[in-house]
């Protein structure tokens, strides 16, 4: 089963504050012991949203929409993909993790669709 791991934005996150140096290590630790637990796929921290895009779909219509965004607690400052057994095991890795930011944060994991849950719709 693969997941992905969303690191929620702060409001440091969205001003652009890296982590402090003790952070970034305990952060690579965690790192290291996902990937020789087999289950790190990849991972990666987000700029700030006032440095991205949004294109918004209405039928035929794109609009480019210029960040910041509104509602920080909605935006994701970084993440992990991971191949885990079950929902049970990524929440013990994720227990595990160091906070992810200087003050209060959440980390929300997502299940990615697999072909064979698309076996109804495609008659398989």
């Amino acid at each position: 089963m693969r997941v992905m791991v969303l690191v929620k934005a702060t409001t440091d996150s969205e001003a652009g504050q890296l982590p402090a140096k003790e952070m970034l290590a305990a952060m690579g630790a965690y790192n290291e012991e996902l990937k020789a637990a087999g289950i790190l796929v990849t991972a990666d921290g987000l700029k700030p949203s006032s440095k991205g895009k949004r294109v918004a779909f209405d039928g035929a219509d794109r609009t480019v929409i210029d960040g910041p965004f509104a509602e920080t607690k909605e935006l994701v400052a970084g993440f992990w993909i991971w191949e885990i057994k079950d929902m049970d095991e990524a929440v013990a890795w994720v227990k595990r993790c160091p906070n992810p930011m200087p003050g209060p944060s959440e980390i929300e994991i997502r299940p990615f669709y697999e072909m064979s849950d698309f076996a109804d719709v495609l008659g398989g």
